[in-house]
Protein backbone atom coordinates (compact mmCIF):
# COMPACT_ATOMS: atom_id res chain seq x y z
CA UNK A 1 0.00 0.00 0.00
CA UNK A 2 1.27 3.46 -0.86
CA UNK A 3 1.22 6.02 1.92
CA UNK A 4 1.40 9.82 1.89
CA UNK A 5 5.05 9.88 2.94
CA UNK A 6 6.08 7.81 -0.09
CA UNK A 7 4.12 10.02 -2.47
CA UNK A 8 5.40 13.30 -1.00
CA UNK A 9 9.02 12.11 -1.02
CA UNK A 10 10.67 13.52 -4.18
CA UNK A 11 13.09 10.58 -4.35
CA UNK A 12 10.35 8.02 -5.00
CA UNK A 13 9.53 6.62 -8.44
CA UNK A 14 6.57 8.87 -9.18
CA UNK A 15 8.49 11.13 -11.56
CA UNK A 16 8.64 14.85 -12.10
CA UNK A 17 5.49 16.88 -11.72
CA UNK A 18 6.79 19.45 -14.21
CA UNK A 19 7.47 16.82 -16.86
CA UNK A 20 4.03 15.28 -16.39
CA UNK A 21 2.34 18.68 -16.65
CA UNK A 22 4.24 19.49 -19.84
CA UNK A 23 3.19 16.15 -21.34
CA UNK A 24 -0.42 16.73 -20.30
CA UNK A 25 -0.51 20.19 -21.86
CA UNK A 26 1.21 19.02 -25.07
CA UNK A 27 -1.25 16.12 -25.38
CA UNK A 28 -4.21 18.49 -25.10
CA UNK A 29 -2.67 21.12 -27.40
CA UNK A 30 -1.95 18.57 -30.14
CA UNK A 31 -5.46 17.15 -29.71
CA UNK A 32 -7.01 20.57 -30.30
CA UNK A 33 -4.75 21.19 -33.29
CA UNK A 34 -5.61 17.73 -34.66
CA UNK A 35 -9.33 18.61 -34.56
CA UNK A 36 -8.67 21.67 -36.73
CA UNK A 37 -6.29 19.69 -38.94
CA UNK A 38 -8.93 17.01 -39.42
CA UNK A 39 -11.22 19.61 -40.96
CA UNK A 40 -8.38 20.50 -43.34
CA UNK A 41 -7.85 16.81 -44.08
CA UNK A 42 -11.55 16.31 -44.89
CA UNK A 43 -11.42 19.28 -47.29
CA UNK A 44 -8.25 17.86 -48.84
CA UNK A 45 -9.69 14.37 -49.38
CA UNK A 46 -12.94 15.74 -50.83
CA UNK A 47 -10.98 17.99 -53.17
CA UNK A 48 -8.74 15.10 -54.22
CA UNK A 49 -11.75 12.92 -54.94
CA UNK A 50 -13.11 15.59 -57.28
CA UNK A 51 -9.85 15.84 -59.24
CA UNK A 52 -10.15 14.42 -62.74
CA UNK A 53 -6.65 12.99 -63.10
CA UNK A 54 -3.36 12.47 -61.32
CA UNK A 55 -1.91 15.76 -62.56
CA UNK A 56 -4.63 17.73 -60.75
CA UNK A 57 -3.98 15.78 -57.56
CA UNK A 58 -0.25 16.45 -57.72
CA UNK A 59 -0.91 20.12 -58.47
CA UNK A 60 -3.06 20.34 -55.35
CA UNK A 61 -0.35 18.82 -53.15
CA UNK A 62 2.28 21.09 -54.75
CA UNK A 63 0.36 24.15 -53.56
CA UNK A 64 2.57 25.58 -50.76
CA UNK A 65 -0.33 26.20 -48.37
CA UNK A 66 -1.63 22.65 -48.80
CA UNK A 67 1.86 21.17 -48.40
CA UNK A 68 2.50 23.18 -45.24
CA UNK A 69 -0.91 22.15 -43.87
CA UNK A 70 -0.16 18.49 -44.53
CA UNK A 71 3.27 18.74 -42.91
CA UNK A 72 1.81 20.45 -39.82
CA UNK A 73 -0.83 17.74 -39.62
CA UNK A 74 1.79 15.01 -39.80
CA UNK A 75 3.99 16.62 -37.14
CA UNK A 76 1.07 17.19 -34.79
CA UNK A 77 -0.37 13.69 -35.24
CA UNK A 78 3.05 12.07 -34.75
CA UNK A 79 3.75 14.10 -31.61
CA UNK A 80 0.28 13.31 -30.25
CA UNK A 81 0.82 9.61 -30.99
CA UNK A 82 4.22 9.58 -29.27
CA UNK A 83 2.90 11.27 -26.13
CA UNK A 84 -0.14 8.97 -25.94
CA UNK A 85 1.93 5.83 -26.37
CA UNK A 86 4.42 7.10 -23.78
CA UNK A 87 1.55 7.33 -21.28
CA UNK A 88 0.40 3.80 -22.15
CA UNK A 89 3.96 2.46 -21.79
CA UNK A 90 4.40 4.19 -18.44
CA UNK A 91 1.12 2.73 -17.18
CA UNK A 92 1.43 -0.85 -18.42
CA UNK A 93 5.13 -1.71 -18.85
CA UNK A 94 7.08 -2.41 -15.68
CA UNK A 95 9.92 -0.06 -14.79
CA UNK A 96 13.38 -1.01 -15.91
CA UNK A 97 15.04 -1.93 -19.17
CA UNK A 98 11.80 -3.05 -20.85
CA UNK A 99 10.23 0.31 -20.12
CA UNK A 100 13.23 2.20 -21.51
CA UNK A 101 13.33 -0.02 -24.59
CA UNK A 102 9.62 0.46 -25.22
CA UNK A 103 9.89 4.24 -24.84
CA UNK A 104 12.90 4.38 -27.17
CA UNK A 105 11.08 2.26 -29.75
CA UNK A 106 8.08 4.57 -29.42
CA UNK A 107 10.17 7.67 -30.13
CA UNK A 108 11.96 6.02 -33.06
CA UNK A 109 8.67 4.85 -34.57
CA UNK A 110 7.03 8.29 -34.26
CA UNK A 111 10.05 10.02 -35.81
CA UNK A 112 10.23 7.49 -38.66
CA UNK A 113 6.52 7.83 -39.45
CA UNK A 114 6.79 11.62 -39.51
CA UNK A 115 10.02 11.63 -41.53
CA UNK A 116 8.73 9.24 -44.21
CA UNK A 117 5.47 11.15 -44.60
CA UNK A 118 7.19 14.55 -44.72
CA UNK A 119 9.77 13.31 -47.21
CA UNK A 120 6.94 12.02 -49.42
CA UNK A 121 5.29 15.44 -49.40
CA UNK A 122 8.61 17.20 -50.05
CA UNK A 123 9.25 14.86 -52.98
CA UNK A 124 5.86 15.67 -54.49
CA UNK A 125 6.33 19.41 -53.95
CA UNK A 126 9.79 19.66 -55.49
CA UNK A 127 9.89 16.79 -57.98
CA UNK A 128 6.24 16.08 -58.78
Amino acid sequence: MIDRAAISNPKTHYGSGKKATKGFIMQRATAVFNIVATLFLVWFVVTLSGAADGAERIALVRNPLVAIGLILLIVSASLHMRIGMHDVIEDYVSKGPRNALANNANVIFAVLVAAVAILAIVKIVFWG
